[in-house]
């Protein structure tokens, strides 16, 4: 408070015992000490009695609530946003449950695979143009048209000829 160091106790001591003399310095620090005590004293009742004029207790009680209440509200918001996370993970994975999304994307990806690699039907046909007439070559409009009955359509041409 005062920043009073060793030096300046020990200098303060010198110059008293110097002053007041050696057989009244022990009564003098009594006394000193004594009137110290009340002021101290009275300060603190002073403090008390304007504490509770005021209400500091309260005021110290709502300020404590109001920071437990604000940690409160920072939680419940932190609660909430991974709630609604949650919410929108577990709509995102109904969504992409549901039957006809299964079933488009096995078709998608049955159409993927289709593009990806040739048809069998097409693998078997060899064109030569100086054999085969229009009437040989399938078309994809004509689900009759299929390889066993080409071949037959073949065979058949090769006996009549």
């Amino acid at each position: 408070m005062f920043d009073i160091g060793f030096p300046e106790l020990l200098l303060i001591s010198i110059v008293a015992l110097v002053v007041i003399g050696p057989d009244r310095l022990p009564e003098t620090i009594r006394s000193i000490m004594l009137w110290l005590g009340r002021i101290k004293r009275s300060f603190a009742n002073i403090k008390t009695e304007i504490e509770q004029e005021i209400g500091a207790d309260e005021i110290r009680a709502q300020l404590h609530n109001e920071s437990i209440l604000k940690g409160l509200g920072e939680t419940k918001e932190q609660i909430q946003s991974a709630l609604n996370s949650a919410e929108n993970s577990i709509s995102e994975a109904k969504h992409a449950i549901k039957p006809q999304n299964i079933a488009g994307s096995i078709l998608d990806s049955a159409s993927e695979e289709s593009e990806l690699k040739p048809t069998e039907t097409a693998a078997a046909l060899t064109i030569d143009p100086n054999t085969t007439n229009t009437k040989d070559i399938p078309t994809n409009n004509d689900p009759s048209n299929t390889i066993a009955e080409q071949s037959s359509d073949k065979s058949k041409q090769s006996e009549n000829s």
